[in-house]
């Protein structure tokens, strides 16, 4: 009780709770469109383009870092839909050539940093640094992707299951591509604060895919997910200050944890249930 009065915690408490959900509900459409290493290759096409915003701006402030993870992953994102377009390369390709390739200039330019032990922070995450600018990053991030997945639900997943329907539909299949892709990243980023580039995959797979083990149901994915999400990182922040341990890791175990438990226990898709049936 005396953290949660202390506002370094308050705002730790809230950031957890916004970019949980927010994670978690489109973590639905990675597990939907099964495109997991994808995720994780744009998780970590965020480290370059932080080293790069430290370059451009000499210093490692909040803004270099958001804008640069940004700009970085949506270019290697938005490219390897826009190389695919011709359908000589299959995205996949393209994304792992287009990701390794900005991941060798990140690591090119980090011997000529003045900061690289300070990079640790943004690596694996720290949720209690966050102050009130990096809470409404948060809220805009997270406000903005949930408002547009749920007002374009039906052709973004019309687009995924049943392309040629929706183009003959009218809708613009090509456009639904880069936007699921352009979410997929303000979600990344958003979680870039509280567990790193490289923790970051955990919070947008984990949770939609825990559901998945649980139900059938396609809006279950979403909402199931946004809470599994929130739920499970606002749980890390509070089992990591008990154990003393860092946030981002905690947060990001728990959420296996309970994908493990779903898979162990589930009444219907559980290992141990198949078995006794």
């Amino acid at each position: 009780m005396d953290l949660l009065a202390n506002p370094f915690y308050q705002r730790a408490l809230a950031a957890a709770l916004l970019i949980g959900f927010a994670n978690g509900f489109f973590s639905g459409f990675v597990v939907l469109r099964r495109n997991a290493l994808s995720v994780s290759a744009l998780s970590h096409t965020m480290l370059p383009g932080i080293a790069f915003g430290i370059l451009v701006t000499g210093a490692l402030t909040q803004a270099s870092a958001f804008v640069g993870a940004l700009f970085a992953a949506l270019m290697v994102g938005l490219g390897s839909v826009a190389v695919a377009r011709g359908n000589r390369v299959a995205q996949g390709t393209a994304l792992a050539v287009i990701y390794t390739t900005a991941f060798a200039a990140g690591v090119a330019i980090l011997p000529r940093l003045d900061t690289r032990q300070e990079l640790e922070h943004w690596l694996f995450g720290d949720i209690m640094a966050v102050g009130n600018a990096d809470l409404w990053i948060a809220f805009a991030t997270g406000s903005f992707t949930l408002i547009v997945a749920n007002l374009l639900m039906r052709p973004m997943l019309l687009t995924l299951f049943e392309p040629n329907v929706a183009a003959a539909q009218g809708v613009p299949v090509r456009v639904m591509h880069y936007l699921q892709f352009t979410l997929l990243v303000l979600a990344l980023v958003s979680s870039l604060q509280a567990v790193g580039c490289v923790l970051s995959v955990g919070m947008l797979i984990a949770p939609a895919a825990t559901v998945s083990l649980l139900t059938d149901k396609t809006s279950a994915l979403f909402w199931g997910g946004g809470a599994i999400g929130g739920g499970g990182a606002v749980a890390g922040v509070l089992l990591a200050a008990y154990l003393g341990l860092a946030p981002g890791p905690v947060i990001v175990m728990l959420l296996g944890v309970f994908f493990l438990a779903a898979w162990l226990f589930s009444p219907k898709y559980g290992a141990l249930s198949l078995r006794r049936s």
